[in-house]
């Protein structure tokens, strides 16, 4: 860790082997520091200096030889003056600013949200992370103190909390349906992530990295989903649908040891529920053609399209009467009939 003798430093240096450790204490053991030692800060790294636990000077990559001069706060609370050479008592703390990736975040417990289609249901949900310290001395402050190591699994667990809060309240104000979240998760990634940017900055860090990687739901919402799936596939399908009901029925029918009398029931079975879905699926268009046609009326005379309203053609300007009466007997006909069926009158 660093090459001193019996009573004082004279080179200060961190060799990081681990992979969690944000802060490390230099082990001081009551030593001083030689003035002019040696002072080694690696990339991704950041030496902090204390005095009496308060903050003092801050050293970024470099190697620096301790003087009055690059330590201007410690002098100044020394109250060290020019030419100042003797060894000096200092708390000496590393900062690891590298990237911490592939930190795990999950909803420990299911969120609760509203769903415009299912109600209220209860969403769980996954991913990682990850972050680095972006502001050792706020960082400092806030959240290591004067422990003599600091490792990302002290605070991962109330940065997960956080996280998980964040996405939760992405997912509820988009008021997006359960159907669509699934498509979305990058949307909610960018979101959450340029919302928990604060929240991180706060504490001296900063959010370089947030994936949701998955959003489940409960197993009754799951089969929902899956059968309105499954009827949207269907309503553009049906004539096949009606088609293959039938094929199955008939199959099925002949495997039938009864022989004819199961052909013919369970093909009518399986046609008539194929007929059943298709006309309940195709209902409305049946009803808006229904009123179009019902909307427009033909001259008695030439037989042009008018407006149902219309009293007079538009093309001969003859007299427009009832529509599906015949103008002399009175008679019901059609609208697309060219003679009378009673009296023969030319329509």
């Amino acid at each position: 860790m660093g090459f001193f003798d019996t009573n004082k430093l004279k080179s200060l240096e961190w060799i990081d082997d681990t992979n969690d450790t944000l802060v490390y204490k230099y082990p001081m053991d009551g030593r001083k520091i030689q003035w002019g030692s040696k002072l080694t800060v690696r990339e991704s790294q950041v030496a902090i200096f204390l005095n009496k636990g308060k903050v003092a000077d801050v050293f970024g990559p470099g190697m620096y030889f301790l003087q009055t001069s690059n330590l201007p706060v410690l002098s100044q609370l020394l109250s060290w003056g020019y030419g100042f050479k003797s060894p000096f008592l200092a708390d000496v703390y590393f900062i690891n600013t590298k990237q911490f990736t592939n930190e795990r975040w999950g909803t420990s417990n299911p969120i609760t949200m509203r769903d415009k289609d299912f109600g209220t249901i209860r969403i769980r949900g996954y991913g990682n992370y990850a972050f680095k310290v972006d502001d050792p001395k706020k960082f400092f402050k806030e959240l290591s103190g004067t422990n003599s190591t600091y490792t990302t699994e002290e605070i991962t667990q109330f940065l997960k909390s956080v996280i998980v809060s964040s996405i939760s309240d992405t997912i509820a104000e988009s008021k997006i349906s359960a159907l669509d979240i699934a498509s979305n998760l990058l949307e909610f990634s960018k979101v959450a992530t340029e919302t928990l940017s604060e929240d991180f900055a706060n504490l001296g860090l900063k959010l370089t990295k947030l994936v949701i990687e998955n959003i489940s739901f409960p197993e009754e919402v799951e089969k929902a989903i899956d059968t309105r799936s499954s009827m949207g596939v269907l309503s553009d399908k049906m004539d096949t649908f009606v088609k293959y009901q039938s094929a199955h029925a008939i199959r099925e029918a002949a495997s039938n040891a009864n022989g004819g009398a199961g052909v013919g029931t369970q093909f009518g079975a399986g046609l008539a529920l194929g007929e059943m879905l298709k006309q309940t699926m195709s209902s409305n268009t049946a009803s808006e053609s229904k009123a179009e046609e019902v909307a427009k009326k033909f001259c008695p005379k030439c037989g042009a399209e008018n407006l149902k309203n219309a009293k007079f053609c538009s093309e001969c300007g003859s007299k427009m009467v009832v529509a599906g009466k015949c103008p002399k007997c009175n008679a019901s006909v059609s609208s697309k009939s060219k003679f009378c069926p009673e009296c023969g009158e030319k329509l």
